[in-house]
């Protein structure tokens, strides 16, 4: 059995430049690029916390709450919230920070489903994750509900 790890271990924080380059003719961070930063920022967690290569399984349901505008600041902060064997779920939350005024709004939230995998592709396990906050114990048991949610919507392979 692997060791457990607090929740705390796998936090990150990403930071990038709404640039115009990502933007979108109204001036607007596409949604692509903001879901693209959801992937990284998630698979940075995953990887602090096991410590191996992972592979993005599946993302839940996203919205985008507020727009980011170019020249702004968006920030990505992450943690890993459960370990299921070889997946686990990773919590992201976009934030964008206007740098001349100095205000930050939470625009977008999303939760990753990660494989740990070896270099081969297969799948490995994953030292558990020990939740010690509040906040932390509710995520936890927050994605084993989202977890059976995902798997009873899983269509079968052919």
């Amino acid at each position: 059995m692997l060791e457990g790890k607090p929740v705390r271990y796998s936090y990150s924080d990403y930071s990038e430049l709404a640039l115009p380059n990502d933007a979108n003719s109204l001036g607007n961070l596409l949604g692509g690029k903001v879901m693209h930063l959801v992937d990284l920022a998630g698979a940075m967690a995953a990887m602090r916390h096991s410590r191996t290569v992972v592979v993005t399984a599946s993302v839940d349901h996203m919205d985008f709450i507020h727009p980011v505008r170019i020249g702004q600041l968006v920030k990505l902060v992450s943690a890993v919230n459960r370990v299921f064997r070889t997946s686990m779920e990773v919590g992201v939350k976009v934030f964008v920070e206007d740098l001349i005024k100095g205000e930050m709004r939470h625009t977008s939230s999303a939760y990753l489903t990660f494989v740990a995998i070896d270099s081969a592709g297969n799948r490995i396990p994953i030292p558990p994750v020990i939740p010690e906050t509040s906040v932390e114990i509710r995520r936890y048991e927050d994605a084993g509900a989202r977890r059976q949610y995902r798997l009873s919507s899983r269509k079968p392979r052919e």
